[in-house]
């Protein structure tokens, strides 16, 4: 595990959250308040659900230091796949009008942060990176959330696909993880 790994691991992560944000603010198409507090939930959101994924992998300590890198990439492409599928086939659900309710927002942050329960997983044979790395997480997940409402806010129907580069970009950090844990 190093800095690249985590930084990109985390911008794969938020991109969920940067393509609701978005949806959000091409619905609202003008600043609102409210999206600081989106973007402060789902960055929180981000930094628990690996944490509770680590606890829960603790269980199987021996089994995840054997076959870390192979879980790596099966969640991560996993993961990834999932985004990818999802970029193509639009929820309609995603096209209403921005919904700014608290209860409205933390579904939002639980639906995107789900994938990152797993990636707690990836920190059982590198405790030491779990505080630091979870914190970038939720970190780089609430500025993506912002800069993605604005992005929404202010340039339109946007024709970048967030959610397929989110995808593209975990299911390559997934090999890359792979690859060094059968090389090393």
């Amino acid at each position: 595990m190093d800095w690249l790994n985590v930084i990109l691991m985390a911008i794969g992560l938020a991109m969920d959250c940067c393509a609701v944000s978005a949806v959000q603010g091409l619905n609202e198409r003008q600043w609102h308040p409210r999206a600081i507090l989106m973007a402060a939930i789902f960055g929180l959101f981000h930094t628990g659900m690996p944490i509770v994924g680590y606890l829960a992998g603790n269980f199987f300590v021996s089994f995840m230091q054997t076959y870390a890198p192979w879980i790596a990439l099966v969640l991560l492409g996993f993961l990834g796949a999932k985004m990818i599928w999802e970029s193509f086939h639009e929820d309609p659900e995603c096209a209403k009008t921005a919904n700014w309710k608290v209860t409205n927002l933390l579904l939002l942050a639980v639906a995107t942060s789900i994938d990152v329960l797993a990636t707690g997983l990836l920190f059982v044979p590198y405790p030491e990176w779990l505080i630091p790395s979870v914190l970038t997480i939720g970190s780089i997940t609430a500025c993506f959330s912002l800069g993605g409402y604005l992005l929404g806010v202010y340039v339109g129907k946007l024709k970048l696909n967030m959610e397929l580069i989110g995808g593209l970009v975990l299911i390559g950090l997934g090999v890359k993880i792979c690859l060094e844990g059968i090389c090393l």
